[in-house]
């Protein structure tokens, strides 16, 4: 499934933050995102992470940044 066009570059964003665990500008594009998704473009999102995920393995220090 993909995003429609003016979601995509904030879909990138949010998964480039992602990988440089980037609190501050995750936490900015989820807002936008919030504002303006569909639910096909949170399909889409959850499509582009596990990608992203698989092409650079986790990184050791992401246990430690998530909160329980």
């Amino acid at each position: 499934m993909s995003a429609r066009p003016e979601i995509e570059p904030m879909l990138r964003g949010i998964t480039e933050a992602v990988h440089d665990h980037d609190d501050h500008v995750l936490r900015r594009l989820l807002g936008r995102l919030a504002e303006q998704a569909t639910t096909d473009d949170l399909y889409a999102l959850r499509d582009a992470l596990p990608r992203l995920r698989r092409a650079t393995g986790p990184s050791p220090s992401w246990p430690d940044r998530v909160s329980k």
